[in-house]
């Protein structure tokens, strides 16, 4: 791995750290630039960089550093109740990385598409997760609905950073 292989990962993993603490509270359930930073990540740095960097941040956060939602961490957060959703954004980020690395990041169409379905297996595997702690209707309740608003900004807001990113070819971005 070169050093700039690193400097990616370790500055995906900062951002989505420091994205997880920008929270918006909602009556129900706060919403933050967690998701966002992950499908970010993902399709700005593509699969091999990004993928690792969610893995990264994932590893740090179950080992104790308080990078997940409102500072907290650990390995109960990964199997509590809104565990879904973290190991959601690994295996969305894979998908959205790929696509990144397919090109989509140079099309703002494809990359609204990307986000679009990174934040849909973010939601899926969350609600599915939740579920089996609360039940399906009651998962929609907390862990959808809630968050389809918010989600919906964050797919437009996510694709068009990272798109604007390419197009201006800034070279924050590989």
């Amino acid at each position: 791995m070169e050093l700039n292989d690193f400097l990616y990962i370790i500055s995906g993993t900062l951002f989505i750290s420091l994205m997880a603490q920008v929270t918006f509270p909602l009556p129900m359930i706060p919403i933050t630039g967690q998701s966002l930073a992950v499908l970010m990540v993902a399709l700005g740095l593509g699969m091999k960089h990004g993928g690792l960097a969610i893995a990264l941040y994932l590893l740090i956060g179950i080992l104790g550093l308080p990078v997940f939602a409102e500072g907290t961490f650990g390995w109960e957060k990964i199997v509590g109740k809104s565990g879904g959703y973290l190991y959601g954004f690994l295996v969305a980020g894979i998908l959205v990385g790929l696509l990144g690395d397919w090109g989509w990041n140079l099309s703002w169409w494809k990359s609204i598409l990307a986000t679009a379905l990174g934040t849909a297996i973010i939601l899926a595997i969350g609600v599915g997760h939740l579920s089996q702690a609360i039940g399906f209707e009651k998962a929609m309740t907390y862990g959808f609905y809630p968050f389809i608003n918010g989600a919906i900004v964050k797919i437009f807001l996510g694709a068009l950073l990272v798109w604007l990113f390419y197009y201006f070819k800034m070279p924050l971005l590989k």
